[in-house]
């Protein structure tokens, strides 16, 4: 019941004041373990104008056990699977790493950031963290391209 009270505090509180570039929505109303985000690209990014949806699902032991996030929207980036489960690599849902105080938000916060600033040493799919750190003007074309291909309406 403790962490239904905490989830509930922690989506109330980012659908008042959500982070810069997020929205966050239940997915159905009767489940709080269920998120979706909508995050904006950042700016400077080749994500800018991108709107990506992200999936946030959180362990019924939660905060004692990490969230896990993924992409819905197909995103070329060398931190999230580039399959059909969009798995985003983020040291700090790591259970080793985790930290029962931290927030949903902050999450999120770090998710977003990392579309502005990959972290290629943590990559999920090496063949675009090469590129990444080889030849980044390809990077951001191909970037680019999926994004007005796959997150923008």
């Amino acid at each position: 019941m403790g962490s239904q009270k905490r989830i509930a505090k922690e989506l109330s509180e980012l659908m008042e004041t959500p982070p810069n570039g997020i929205t966050v929505e239940l997915v159905e109303e009767s489940n709080l373990y269920e998120w979706r985000v909508y995050m904006d690209g950042p700016e400077g990014s080749p994500y800018y104008k991108g709107r990506f949806l992200v999936r946030l699902s959180l362990p019924t032991e939660y905060p004692f056990k990490p969230p896990a996030l993924s992409f819905g929207t197909k995103i070329y980036h060398p931190n999230v699977t580039n399959d059909e489960k969009g798995s985003m690599c983020l040291g700090m849902l790591k259970s080793d790493e985790w930290k029962p105080s931290s927030r949903i938000a902050a999450v999120l916060e770090f998710a977003r950031q990392l579309l502005a600033e990959p972290m290629p040493d943590d990559a999920v799919e090496g063949r675009i963290a090469e590129q990444y750190k080889n030849d980044q003007k390809r990077y951001d074309e191909v970037a680019r391209e999926w994004t007005r291909k796959y997150a923008m309406a």
